[in-house]
């Protein structure tokens, strides 16, 4: 191998650096185009699900199972978006090993061609005086056995004889003779070290680097070909998951669910919502002769419709909400025939909160008067947080408010603004009613916030709020299933459903900025000022939802879900996503930090 030369292996490594490069290239634009794939297919999904909820769109069981095509779409997104992050870290490796291995080879190269280049001038030295040693041996041969009567031969110091030039050519070849034997002896030294030791030395460097490289390169298309299977197969499996005990989530493929759209529900549905808009009716037509006619003739009875009794118990037809006397627990209490409401508010002792002590007024403003969600009446018996329902409260039955009816007073979807300006709270009631139901059923539960809820018991769940919130209450676990799990996805699914996120898209970069301080306090600081700038509704609402995931983890040891787990549940859901993938860390680290300064944060409120 040592035949083949330094400059041989320069070459073939050359080669194969090119080659490296070439691919991480191809991998960088390929990560470029999988995430801008992934980006605005994400950001179709949720202009997608904003639209659907608009009442100029269908409702029902399209509406629903619309939803859940995006929501297909919207992992196909999540996944490529990994396979670009995946595409990106191989483009970084290979790009490494390329530099690497042209360091190394640029340096072998000064190293062995040095070596080789030593050798030839030795040679060509040795050559030089040879040259010179057989011309003052052709001189001295002449001077010596030439014509001796030619005269004298003319010198610096004056003409000599022969003998004396005879001499002098001597005494030069001998000097050449001993310069051109130690160059010789230096050149072959310089060849039998650069044979034994640099080129070997050189050549089993630059076959390593090889080796190294081609290696480096086949591992990097390797994992480029099962990162393509990995994606195919998990987006194969997004569209039509497998069947059995793998599908623990009970998902439905996408041909399934586009096949259990209803067009013949959805159109008695809508139909049967405007019942309740139908006029009282018009009154029969009917023949009365005038009394002057005649006296004795009988007069058919008028049509005369009694009226209502407000104390009745009567229910109206047609499938419209029904309210009877247990229901009315689910009304929020009217300022006119109510005492103050209760606040959602922390003490000064955290555990010693309760949710249904009075305040002097009905209103809590952050900023500027805000009011606070309407509480339930409170009951007979009160545990440490909330107080338990009556043995027949709960959500109105299921013949009563039907999922597939159109919303009539939207909560999803709709900003904290609209919210407050049209129920005058500050905390929307789905949150509160959310946040009662985990207090009061999940802070044990194992993975709360982390584990799915069912996917039919949170459309359920949606299109009762949606409908009436007023009726909800979730301190009877009827009301939700007994699927506490459910409560917890129906919480996080109306934060990603609002039009602007709690903590907005006006301060998310302000959000991103602090949490890249490396300083604890003055990261907790920058942060507070932050939170204290954020509009009315958005401060309450995220002061409401501090408090909880606070006692939340306070319950860690059982329920697993410390202050950084839940903060990997929240970050996106409460910011947003942003438009560098390399923020979703920050986000995950501003939650984290508010829920280990919840007291600090929200001190002086």
């Amino acid at each position: 191998m040592a035949q083949i030369g330094v400059n041989t292996l320069l070459a073939r490594l050359k080669q194969s650096v090119a080659s490296a490069r070439e691919f991480a290239a191809f991998l960088k634009k390929r990560s470029t185009l999988e995430e801008e794939h992934a980006q605005g297919l994400k950001k179709l999904c949720k202009s997608s699900h904003e639209s659907s909820r608009r009442p100029d769109y269908r409702q029902g069981s399209y509406a629903r199972h619309y939803n859940e095509v995006i929501g297909i779409h919207d992992r196909l997104a999540d996944n490529g978006v990994q396979f670009a992050l995946s595409l990106h870290q191989m483009h970084e490796d290979l790009h490494d090993l390329a530099t690497n291995i042209e360091r190394g080879r640029k340096q072998w190269k000064q190293t062995g061609l040095s070596a080789e280049k030593r050798v030839q001038d030795a040679e060509a030295l040795a050559e030089k005086a040879k040259a010179k040693y057989d011309s003052l041996a052709e001189d001295y041969d002449r001077a010596r056995t030439g014509d001796k009567q030619s005269g004298r031969v003319f010198g610096l110091k004056g003409p000599k004889s022969a003998a004396q030039h005879e001499e002098d050519l001597h005494r030069k070849m001998q000097a050449a003779d001993s310069d051109y034997s130690s160059k010789v002896q230096a050149a072959q030294s310089q060849r039998q070290e650069l044979v034994s030791t640099h080129r070997p030395q050189a050549v089993k460097a630059i076959l390593d680097l090889i080796n190294e490289c081609d290696a480096g390169l086949t591992l990097q298309l390797q994992k480029f070909a099962s990162f393509n299977e990995k994606l195919l197969l998990s987006n194969g499996l997004c569209v039509s998951p497998l069947k059995g005990q793998n599908n623990e989530q009970g998902q439905r493929s996408l041909r399934e669910v586009v096949f259990q759209i209803n067009n013949t529900e959805d159109l008695n549905s809508y139909i049967a919502s405007f019942s309740n808009k139908a006029g009282q009716g018009v009154a029969e037509v009917r023949y009365q002769p005038h009394p002057s006619l005649g006296p004795s003739q009988q007069l058919p009875p008028t049509d005369l419709r009694s009226q209502p009794d407000p104390n009745s118990q009567s229910h109206p037809q047609g499938g419209l909400r029904q309210i009877s006397l247990s229901d009315q627990s689910h009304i929020p209490p009217s300022p006119q025939n109510q005492g103050p409401a209760p606040v959602f508010a922390p003490l000064s002792n955290p555990t010693e909160q309760n949710y249904h002590e009075p305040l002097p007024q009905q209103t809590f403003s952050p900023a500027g008067g805000a009011f606070l969600p309407p509480q339930l009446p409170p009951p007979q018996m009160s545990s440490p947080l909330y107080s338990q329902p009556p043995p027949s409260a709960g959500t109105p039955p299921s013949d009563l408010i039907h999922p597939d009816l159109p919303p009539i007073r939207p909560v999803f979807g709709v900003s904290l603004d609209e919210l407050l300006a049209r129920d005058g709270s500050a905390i929307p009631l789905v949150v509160y009613q959310c946040l009662q139901a985990v207090d009061l059923f999940g802070l044990d539960v194992e993975g709360i916030y982390r584990l799915s809820g069912s996917a039919p018991h949170i459309a359920k769940l949606k299109a009762i709020f949606d409908n009436d919130s007023s009726q909800v209450d979730f301190r009877n676990p009827e009301s939700f299933f007994h699927d506490v799990n459910s409560v917890a996805g129906l919480l996080k699914q109306f934060f990603r459903d609002l039009p602007d996120p709690l903590l907005t898209h006006e301060h998310f970069q302000d959000f991103i900025e602090a949490a890249r301080i490396e300083d604890d306090v003055t990261r907790r600081d920058s942060l507070h000022a932050i939170v204290n700038s954020l509009p009315d509704p958005n401060y309450a609402t995220l002061r409401a939802l501090t408090l909880h995931l606070h006692r939340v983890q306070e319950h860690s040891a059982a329920n697993r879900m410390n202050a950084g787990n839940l903060a990997i549940c929240f970050g996106p859901t409460l910011m947003g996503t942003g438009s560098n993938i390399a923020d979703n860390g920050w986000q995950v680290r501003v939650i984290e930090t508010i829920l280990q300064n919840t007291y600090q944060i929200f001190d002086d409120d």
